[in-house]
């Protein structure tokens, strides 16, 4: 077969709506894959929908219709070929002719078509794909099959479009459309590959097996002499195991046998093999089709197994159970095909570096391009796969139903072979919220979505890809239908924890230990290069236009000030008061962390919402839009790094939580001493500790240490190796943190600055914001904690050059203790 590649010389304009003049009269380049906004904007007829007040200028998008048109040369038709237009991704309701005749019609961006063309190819071609308004489709599907409850001002759970695209509490409003995937012309004789589905398992032995499934497309009659041959090549360019069939009934199924293999592990538990695997259709000696990925031998398991304590929910790798130390993933750009495989890779990489080991994609985006998984599985992260729907009741009733299908049966298949894809979950808060907002009784029997969540998607998971674990939902208690056990009970499954953010404070976290947190986390804004960015000098404070429009969270900024309020107080100066934000989402975020960890195995992993962001704005994100770390960032690396020690309530008091997640013993003596925040020490204990691999070893703290004698001017240190923590008797706006402990000095080196940072009493976070002086700006460490006498030394990457004097003070250095006297409760 040959393909064609259709991405060049196409032109855009718009049809109908309320566009501006400049734009309903213009004819433009257009790329593909690519959007009407990106086209737009290349075309300079429109503002950068990220900065300031521009995506409220841009609300006429949502009910324009465009055109995209090409032309192409194709060789005339041979005798018993065909040719078929092979669209991978189309956003969303189009119309596709070639030469003046319709070919085809769509409406969901979450799955390939191809249509059949062999009749209408001409020598000059004239392709024209035709998008209507979503937001008015969505409107008349809802009005079809009845009104469904959904969250935000549009109805996008009555259309197949990415859902944050209609808005979402950290995203822009901006409903996209385009040709955002590839489009091919694909030409073929006698018979293709139409999928290829590798079935790759692993034997209670070790010995690796792959079960490769070829369904064919055949034109004609069956040919005896047509066979599939699949090979299997080893990391290092061996062969490990060939096969081939003859195919029967248009399909042909190849096993082979690979003998010892080299397993595929999580990072943190071993490498990342993977193997070539080559298939292709031939008939006799002439190859007709082929197909080729990257494969790992892996087993995973999900133990939801009822228990004294309700229901737990392990994710098992190659019979090891993992602690998640997780991150919610959302679209990484609103503008989807502003995403490259680079890019990906980047976010990959800082997750790795965050100690992240699985990244969940999350119900309301898209089924993320192969190079989102082709980075997982090279990194060794663990990928949950929401299935799309999220936020809303969507309506089991055609058309939906169909398109869900669909969907799930093309993504289910096209994502195979990434061994880094363990689980796939039904949906995100559907079933919490047909329980909460009482769906049931709303839509009087009308369908919601349960058959989607226990039946439909279920089934798709067990026919296609019988390898990978499925979960109805995110939360959800495994096992009990939403009537009989509530979704987001803490005690069974899978935990959502929303009411820290939206109604109590943090410290509230430890209220409970959840089987699995699959949700939960904190709002902080971005880093101030990516605000400054987008706002200008003038919208530099929390009440402007601007920056509520980037803040998109219902009474966004009153839960922030709320939050810092018993911990930091709230700065009235702005500058202040985005640092007391962005830390005050570190600590929450490190409180919650720390307490779900010290309860493995019970608490069995953490998923925090969220690592990434879309575009610049106040949200829950430890990067922001601008791929810029923020002090969240930092935190998640330390609280979770394979060792860990924190300082907790229990029952029997205080005690000090060695958290072991590595293959090896942990022994060592643990210091405990309580101090004065000068370092002089008031009480010393020391412990011998024995934390066995992959587990968690709680210490008591004797009273004498547990019980300061001034409660704001002490604190209790834990030294266990190379590990340590410190632990305040009283809210950080209440100890007597001295906001001048920190003398520093500042180095031109190779490649950007070293900044000595020494403190002259206990300093708290100390951290170098340098993107405060270059844009490009990046550090290897922040939130350090100082004793009395300490030092560290930040190494700043930049190719700018910065005033040391700048890198030493105030707005750019700063800790917790420079808070002090800035802030009010």
């Amino acid at each position: 077969m040959t393909r064609l590649p259709l991405h060049e010389g196409w032109t855009l304009r718009c049809t109908g709506g309320d566009a501006p003049t400049t734009i309903s009269t213009a004819v433009v380049p257009a790329q593909v894959p690519g959007s009407v906004h990106t086209d737009l904007l290349s075309a300079g007829l429109i503002e950068d929908p990220y900065l300031g007040e521009n995506e409220a200028a841009l609300t006429w998008v949502h009910r324009a219709d465009w055109v995209y048109e090409t032309t192409f040369e194709a060789e005339p038709i041979a005798p018993g070929e065909r040719a078929a237009l092979a669209f991978e991704g189309l956003d969303t309701v189009a119309t596709i002719t070639l030469n003046g005749a319709i070919v085809g019609r769509t409406e969901n961006m979450h799955r390939s078509y191809r249509f059949d063309v062999t009749g209408l190819l001409e020598e000059e071609n004239t392709l024209v794909v035709s998008f209507s308004s979503a937001l008015t489709r969505a409107e008349e599907i809802a009005q079809e099959v009845g009104p469904r409850p959904h969250s935000y001002d549009h109805p996008f759970n009555a259309v197949r479009k990415m859902a944050c695209s209609f808005g979402w509490d950290w995203g822009p409003d901006l409903q996209t459309a385009g040709i955002w995937k590839p489009v091919h012309l694909e030409r073929w004789h006698e018979a293709r590959l139409a999928q290829v589905r590798p079935l790759v398992t692993v034997g209670a032995d070790g010995t690796g097996r792959v079960e490769v499934v070829a369904d064919l497309e055949v034109a004609g009659a069956e040919d005896p002499g047509r066979r599939v041959r699949a090979e299997l090549t080893a990391p290092d360019g061996g062969p490990i195991a060939t096969g081939e069939v003859a195919v029967t009934g248009g399909r042909a199924v190849v096993v082979l046998e690979a003998g010892d293999v080299d397993l595929w592990w999580p990072h943190g538990y071993g490498p990342q093999s993977r193997y070539d695997l080559q298939v292709t259709l031939a008939d006799g000696d002439r190859e007709r089709d082929s197909w080729s990925r990257k494969v790992g031998f892996r087993d995973v398991a999900v133990r939801a197994d009822p228990d004294e304590a309700g229901t737990s929910f392990v994710i098992e790798v190659n019979g090891v159970p993992v602690f998640i130390k997780g991150a919610n993933w959302i679209p990484d750009d609103h503008l989807l095909t502003r995403v490259t495989p680079e890019r990906y890779a980047r976010r990959v990489e800082q997750s790795v570096a965050a100690n992240i080991n699985l990244l969940r994609v999350w119900g309301g985006g898209i089924y993320e391009q192969d190079a989102f998984y082709d980075a997982c599985d090279a990194a060794g992260v663990l990928v949950w796969q929401d299935f799309l729907l999220a936020c809303a009741a969507y309506a089991e009733d055609e058309p939906l139903r169909g398109e869900f299908e669909a969907e799930a049966r093309d993504n289910v298949a096209r994502l195979m072979p990434h061994p880094s894809l363990v689980l796939w979950c039904g949906g995100n808060e559907n079933l919490w919220f047909s329980v909460d907002q009482d769906w049931d009784a709303r839509l009087e029997g009308g369908t919601w979505g349960y058959g989607y969540y226990h039946d439909l998607f279920a089934q798709v998971v067990a026919e296609v890809d019988p390898t990978r674990a499925y979960v109805e939902g995110s939360p959800a208690s495994p096992g009990f239908a939403p009537w009989e056990k509530h979704p987001n009970d803490p005690d069974h499954g899978l935990k959502h924890e929303w009411a820290v953010w939206n109604q109590v404070d943090y410290s509230h976290y430890r209220d409970e230990a959840p089987r699995f947190v699959s949700e939960f986390g904190f709002q902080g804004p971005p880093t101030w290069a990516t605000l400054t960015r987008a706002l200008a000098p003038q919208d530099l404070h929390k009440e402007s236009a601007a920056f509520l429009l980037h803040q998109k969270a219902p009474d966004g900024n009153g839960k922030l000030d709320r939050g810092m309020a018993p911990h930091l107080g709230i700065p009235e100066d702005f500058t202040d008061w985005h640092w007391a934000a962005q830390l005050n989402q570190a600590h929450a975020v490190r409180y919650a962390l720390t307490h779900y960890r010290s309860h493995w195995p019970h608490t069995a992993g953490a998923i925090v919402w969220q690592i990434n962001d879309c575009w610049p704005v106040t949200s829950w994100a430890a990067i922001d839009g601008d791929e810029r770390p923020k002090p969240l960032w930092y935190a998640m690396q330390a609280a979770y790094a394979p060792r860990l020690l924190t300082i907790a309530p229990r029952e029997t008091g205080l005690v000090v939580a060695v958290v072991n997640d590595s293959d090896d013993t942990w022994d060592d003596t643990l210091h405990l001493c309580r101090e004065s925040l000068d370092g002089v020490g008031q009480a010393t204990e020391d412990t011998p500790v024995h934390a066995p691999a992959r587990s968690v070893t709680l210490v008591q703290i004797p009273a004498r240490l547990a019980t300061p004698a001034d409660a704001t001017g002490e604190a209790l240190v834990a030294t266990l190796g190379e590990e340590r923590t410190v632990h305040l008797f009283a809210e950080l706006k209440d100890v007597a943190l001295d906001p001048d402990a920190l003398t520093a000095s500042a180095t031109r080196v190779g490649d950007g600055y070293d900044v000595h940072i020494t403190a002259s009493s206990l300093a708290l976070d100390v951290t170098v914001l340098a993107d405060r002086l270059a844009p490009d700006a990046r550090t290897d460490r922040a939130l350090d904690t100082l004793r009395a006498g300490e030092s560290v030394t930040v190494h700043v990457t930049t190719e700018h050059p910065l005033e040391t004097g700048l890198l030493t003070a105030a707005p750019v250095l700063r800790s917790s203790n420079d808070l002090h006297g800035v802030a009010t409760d």
